[in-house]
């Protein structure tokens, strides 16, 4: 795939792909006669991860950690497997977070809403602030 396609198969711009391919995190890209790159599957699939890994809020120092222990093999499975642990803890912790703070939006929706059709009670007032 050259790279228009390979940004549309896995979600990630060109611009993204360069930038990732310039810090080291694309490693080595193939390149056709023309010079011009060229994508196989086994970098979609890691391109894929990559987009995921940052998606979920991994910093590009983490993921360039954890491209540098899967360049070396198997040997670092169990710090890859550490690095990814700790980032699903952070990302759980960041949910629940965000579902909390969902729900109290939802609960000021509520008392906008019940504001809007006249049925504010005293015990409401204090939400509307």
């Amino acid at each position: 795939m050259n790279i228009q396609q390979f940004a549309k198969h896995t979600g990630l711009s060109a611009h993204t792909l360069r930038y990732y391919e310039r810090i080291g995190l694309m490693g080595t890209v193939g390149r056709g006669p023309n010079g011009h790159r060229v994508y196989g599957p086994h970098d979609a699939q890691w391109a894929i991860l990559l987009n995921r890994l940052r998606e979920t809020g991994m910093s590009i120092r983490e993921m360039q950690r954890y491209g540098a222990l899967r360049a070396q093999g198997n040997s670092t499975i169990a710090a890859r497997l550490a690095l990814l642990e700790r980032h699903t803890d952070k990302l759980a912790t960041r949910l629940r977070l965000e579902h909390e703070h969902m729900a109290r939006l939802r609960e000021k929706i509520a008392v906008y809403h019940a504001q809007l059709n006249g049925i504010v009670t005293g015990a409401h007032r204090d939400l509307l602030t």
